[in-house]
């Protein structure tokens, strides 16, 4: 798996690929990341790769003719190295929001050129004759691409074997099909009592099918309360159990019992 990353701050992704857990994958090889600078690619003494919108307004559009030469430049590169053909990712707010499903796909695949739009953004022209797919994180506004890029790789990073020291678990993270795309639990560790709030008894019970209840009827309250869309996904799905449903109607018949 290779992401050639087209990035005017290469610099920013050095202590991000050498710190913590997911450094295995791109360590051993499991993820191999290559960075590009479009200013590599531009004319002049300056190196410009940017300049003011036609047809006025703030600030500056990244132009296309440097992002065409370095994207051209890593597509041979990669043709070189027998690197299998990959789209084109640019991190924008018009692009599919990036969840879950999306990213297990990604931890499946050969990977992607990513490119970290700045100012502006760029000129459409070079968006229309070069980018496969757009991917948003939300509906909100980064500087950059670059911390967009980098949620993508740590997402894919931590799924790939042999990264994290628990294999199976990132299977118990919110979202994942494992848990029926609902919410995580709640976790707790020592001290047993801190600052006079206890541990919940169940946890401490010994009675590993009481504990798993527990876990999913936590699961349920706490996607029911923060994202109610998730419980009804999950119910489309047929995977919420008769019990499932119960505690769910019991829980909208009293919202103030303890879960």
């Amino acid at each position: 798996m290779r992401f050639d990353i087209v990035t005017l701050f290469p610099e920013l992704f050095a202590p991000f690929l050498v710190s913590g857990v997911t450094r295995r994958a791109y360590e051993s090889g499991l993820v191999e990341i290559k960075l590009w600078n479009p200013r590599d690619f531009a004319d002049g003494n300056y190196r410009r790769v940017d300049d003011r919108p036609f047809g006025g307004g703030p600030g500056m559009v990244m132009m296309a003719e440097p992002l065409a030469l370095c994207l051209e430049k890593i597509q041979a590169d990669r043709v070189a190295g027998n690197a299998p053909k990959v789209p084109t990712v640019l991190f924008s707010p018009v692009g599919k929001t990036l969840d879950h499903a999306g990213v297990e796909e990604w931890a499946a695949s050969a990977g992607a050129v990513l490119i970290c739009g700045r100012y502006e953004g760029l000129d459409q022209r070079f968006i229309q004759a070069y980018v496969d797919l757009q991917v948003s994180l939300g509906d909100f506004v980064l500087s950059g691409g670059e911390i967009a890029a980098m949620a993508l790789l740590d997402a894919v990073a931590r799924l790939q074997p042999g990264v994290l020291n628990d294999e199976g678990s990132h299977q118990l993270d919110s979202f994942n099909p494992a848990l029926d795309g609902l919410l995580d639990c709640p976790h707790y560790t020592r001290p047993e009592n801190w600052r006079g709030q206890p541990v919940p008894q169940t946890l401490m019970s010994g009675n590993h099918a009481h504990i798993e209840r527990w876990r999913r009827e936590q699961r349920l309250a706490l996607t029911q309360s923060q994202r109610p869309e998730l419980v009804q996904m999950a119910r489309q799905r047929g995977h919420l159990s008769e019990s499932d449903e119960a505690f769910l109607a019991d829980l909208v018949e009293n919202p103030d019992k303890d879960a």
